[in-house]
């Protein structure tokens, strides 16, 4: 760390503006790299889907024709707010994308791409947008953190607590002092928003909650370098973060261990394409199915118990109408899992509505367990209650889901997740282009200037 700073500002703001690569531990460096390659590929997945493709032109059709900041997935750049917007809706629409257990916050859509496009448009170096990525994801993780349970029921977490890391990924960039910082945390945190409304009709907004955080996050950042001023006290204000999204803000977890617990190594991949809630039960029905020799056929009912994050986001979602709401469906999930032993983009695609999985969805309930409950957001354990259809009752446990810190993705399987989706989402990219961009993002320290992915 360096720089002295005064004592009004917030030690968050500090930590964020005077993070160091060095101050980074080595394991902690190379999960950030981990956490980018698995980045890119979500983002190459998403970029063809229409509610992206709806921002993307949107973003595109504001200008400059072109510019150093690349829109992957597109054959032109632009300037970074365009960029950011593309990239970050791309992110999160595959369901892909990582996730902070504790904060029940999805850093990399809305730390990456702000982060990249500023990285581009400065010439940076790799070092550097590591260091920032750290910065973006240590800050978004805590503010999830102190926002707490009661926040998610209503708020997406990534939505909200996502300008704040935005703005300290692309803060940390452009050299903010730690009180240029703190006014760019000001001016993000009064531009958090987003609801979970959506769910309900299976509306496109999730993809507009990460452009817009990682863009207000960026614009917050650039203001601060202009002088401009944000709230002193964004976060226990009397008006401000706390006070208006959350009745259980824990104002301690903005500074739980900084320097010393490094919560971006806490971040876990998702193995699954769906709502991370869905996991822990379907990695949990997975294990008594191959356990015990049963077949999808052989399923009567499956109980999954659950906290009451789970009931709370996927509990709205009885009938699918669409892929993505369909990601939300437990019911969907489980039953894809049953047939498939995975529930990939592939699956989701050819068969959310099939009659089989529509039938085994019925058969799928939810209930509050209060072991589950208690252990959530800090882990997020999955049981299961399997009725099968020759009478017998079965019980399933999984304590960390694949991908979690303690059951986590090698790097070669992080590469080949990478790969699948770039060729999911992306199927003109050549194989061989889409390797070889990876290949660059695990080599990003030794680059002294961040180029384009794909270029």
């Amino acid at each position: 760390m360096k720089n002295e700073t005064p004592a009004a500002v917030h030690p968050l703001a500090v930590f964020a503006a005077t993070l160091d690569w060095q101050d980074v531990p080595v394991p902690v460096r190379r999960r950030t790299k981990d956490l980018l390659v698995d980045w890119f590929g979500s983002v190459l997945a998403g970029q063809g889907a229409r509610p992206v493709r709806s921002i993307a032109g949107f973003a595109l059709a504001q200008g400059p024709e072109t510019g150093p900041c690349e829109v992957i997935g597109h054959a032109r750049g632009s300037a970074p707010l365009a960029a950011s917007l593309a990239n970050a809706a791309a992110s999160h629409v595959a369901e892909q994308d990582d996730v902070h257990n504790g904060s029940v916050f999805h850093p990399a859509a809305v730390v990456f791409a702000p982060a990249l496009a500023v990285a581009q448009q400065q010439g940076a170096s790799g070092i550097d947008l590591l260091a920032a990525c750290v910065a973006g994801y240590e800050v978004g993780i805590r503010v999830g953190e102190f926002l707490g349970r009661s926040h998610y029921r209503v708020f997406h977490t990534t939505a909200t607590a996502g300008t704040l890391a935005a703005a300290a990924a692309v803060g940390r960039l452009l050299r903010l002092t730690p009180l240029q910082m703190q006014h760019a945390f000001g001016s993000a945190g009064t531009q958090s928003a987003g609801l979970w409304e959506f769910l309900a009709t299976g509306a496109d907004s999730k993809q507009l909650h990460t452009a817009h955080a990682a863009a207000a996050g960026l614009m917050a950042a650039c203001l601060a370098q202009d002088g401009f001023t944000g709230a002193a006290d964004i976060f226990t204000g009397a008006r401000g973060l706390a006070a208006g999204m959350s009745t259980d803000a824990d104002p301690a977890r903005l500074v739980d261990g900084l320097s010393t617990r490094w919560a971006t190594a806490e971040t876990s991949f998702k193995w699954h394409a769906s709502c991370r809630h869905t996991h822990p039960a379907a990695d949990a029905l997975l294990q008594l199915m191959k356990a015990h020799g049963i077949q999808a056929s052989d399923i009567a009912q499956v109980t999954c118990h659950v906290h009451q994050g789970a009931l709370d986001v996927l509990g709205p979602v009885v009938s699918p109408v669409t892929v993505h709401q369909s990601k939300f469906s437990m019911g969907t999930v489980l039953a894809l899992v049953a047939r498939f032993g995975h529930a990939g983009l592939g699956e989701f695609d050819a068969e959310f509505l099939a009659p089989a999985t529509v039938a085994l969805r019925e058969r799928v309930t939810m209930v509050l367990d209060a072991e589950v409950d208690a252990a959530y957001p800090r882990r997020w354990i999955g049981k299961v209650t399997l009725r099968t259809t020759d009478g017998r009752v079965l019980q399933g446990r999984v304590d960390e889901p694949k991908g979690d810190p303690g059951n986590t993705l090698s790097r070669a399987e992080i590469t080949a997740k990478a790969l699948r989706l770039a060729a999911y989402g992306s199927p003109a990219l050549p194989a061989d282009a889409a390797a070889a961009a990876v290949e660059r993002l695990w080599g990003i320290e030794q680059q002294p200037r961040v180029g384009w992915l794909l270029g």
